[in-house]
């Protein structure tokens, strides 16, 4: 029922003449899968892909694509108000553009008034504005370590990158909230062990470990999914009750430790506390994953991390 289910969402186009699996490979499409280039709420709504994001789209009220008052709507409906670190409530707004003073640009204005700069029928800038809305304090906590570390840089080195930057971008780009009860099953993940995770033991990886992708980057790319497309894993272990839990308790539980984990001084210094999750060899979240063969393609299913 789920091939079938992708089947009717997406449908793979390649030219004509070129070899299906060279053309799956090398240039990262992958079969029965299509792009949702049009906003359709029900179709994102039937993707386990997007399944962290399904309360808030449940809520969107549009037969087009969302501006920024449904988003900002969204806030005011809720009973708890969604805010940045410094206390200030958080509000979609147009991005500006030009030149702009440290106070006026993405993460410092965020910071200190509350304002998400947002351009309107964009992909990109809609999936940040819900997982602002699914995971806020996560985020909050991600701008806030961007602010500090673009202070810092600013008085001591001069340079606008660091570690803390670029691990906080590459989570909040790429990021996958990796969650399991089973510290074997963590283990095998770590070690890069894919088939023996995800095949040899697929039904406990479906009771005992859950995906959420988290990084608004990764959800664009979810929209066209292909061989290659690869989440940055951030390990949470947690107990086995959690998994009983509903999706929006399971997302607030999330959310809050992330937060606490990224709050913490000694974490975000590096872009290795993140791990590379294949994300399209999880259980199904493709069609073609139910084949033992899948997962063979070892340029997919690598052994190790890749040398820079």
């Amino acid at each position: 029922m789920l091939q079938q289910t992708y089947y009717a969402i997406f449908q793979f186009m390649k030219p004509s003449g070129i070899c299906h699996e060279n053309y799956v490979y090398r240039f990262g499409y992958t079969m029965g899968m299509k792009s949702v280039q049009n906003w359709n709420v029900a179709t994102l709504l039937q993707s386990p892909l997007f399944s962290p994001l399904q309360p808030v789209l449940a809520r969107l009220e549009t037969q087009s694509f969302p501006t920024l008052h449904d988003f900002n709507s969204l806030m005011e409906g809720d009973q708890t108000s969604i805010s940045v670190q410094p206390g200030h409530r958080l509000r979609f707004v147009p991005q500006e553009s030009g030149r702009l003073g440290f106070e006026s640009q993405y993460e410092p204005r965020c910071y200190l008034t509350g304002e998400v700069q947002t351009r309107q029928e964009n992909w990109h800038d809609l999936f940040n504005a819900l997982v602002w809305l699914t995971f806020p304090r996560a985020k909050a906590a991600i701008n806030a370590r961007h602010y500090q570390a673009l202070q810092h840089a600013a008085v001591e080195t001069g340079s606008m990158r660091g570690k803390v930057r670029d691990m906080a971008t590459l989570l909040d780009e790429s990021g996958v909230i990796v969650v399991s009860a089973n510290a074997g099953l963590i283990d095998l993940l770590y070690n890069f062990q894919w088939k023996e995770l995800f095949w040899n033991n697929r039904e406990k990886v479906s009771r005992e470990m859950g995906f959420y992708i988290f990084g608004h980057g990764l959800y664009e790319k979810s929209l066209q999914p292909y061989v290659g497309m690869t989440g940055q894993g951030l390990v949470l272990q947690v107990e086995s009750e959690f998994f009983n839990r509903s999706l929006p308790e399971q997302t607030k539980f999330l959310d809050e430790n992330m937060a606490v984990y990224l709050n913490n001084p000694q974490h975000c210094l590096s872009t290795r506390e993140l791990h590379p999750v294949p994300l399209l060899g999880i259980p199904g979240w493709a069609g073609e994953n139910n084949l033992e063969t899948y997962y063979d393609n070892t340029a997919y299913f690598r052994s190790g991390r890749m040398q820079k």
